[in-house]
């Protein structure tokens, strides 16, 4: 049975190796991700973020980011699976963790930048109610042609 778990740092070799085979499989690695990636305690908990991990059987399978921007304002972001796993819905457990966290902690809203080319991500975020927004002229990610937002009222 999968568990979604809170960061700690035992996994915190997983969230980096997760996510650089997902970038070098599908994109490619910017300084920018090394660094959060290598630095995850200090990019992304200590500002006010999480990171949540997909385990089973004491296994990391996959993982996910909430990224603080705002007040009550978070990125949806670093989220990778195993390729192994890929298939298993693995994604859209930690998709529908965020949500329900973000409900629970009263986030006004959640958002998230992607590329048109993954059109199963794209489509996984519509079904969870996301919707497209313009991206910024300054956006943080080179290779993102695409931002979606999800309100809570």
């Amino acid at each position: 049975m999968i568990k979604i778990v809170p960061f700690s740092s035992e996994y915190a070799q997983a969230f980096y190796t997760l996510n650089i085979e997902w970038l070098e499989t599908f994109f490619y690695v910017e300084a920018y991700d090394k660094e959060v990636l290598s630095n995850p305690e200090k990019y992304i908990i200590s500002p006010g973020g999480h990171i949540f991990f997909a385990v089973e059987h004491d296994k990391v399978l996959g993982t996910v980011a909430l990224l603080k921007r705002g007040d009550n304002e978070f990125e949806l972001t670093k989220m990778a699976v195993l390729p192994e796993q890929r298939g298993r819905k693995i994604g859209q457990q930690l998709m529908q963790y965020c949500i329900d966290f973000a409900k629970t902690s009263h986030f006004s809203k959640l958002f998230l930048y992607s590329n048109t080319k993954l059109a199963n991500a794209i489509y996984i975020y519509r079904k969870y109610g996301f919707v497209e927004i313009p991206v910024e002229a300054d956006s943080p990610y080179e290779r993102s042609n695409i931002k979606m937002e999800l309100l809570f009222s």
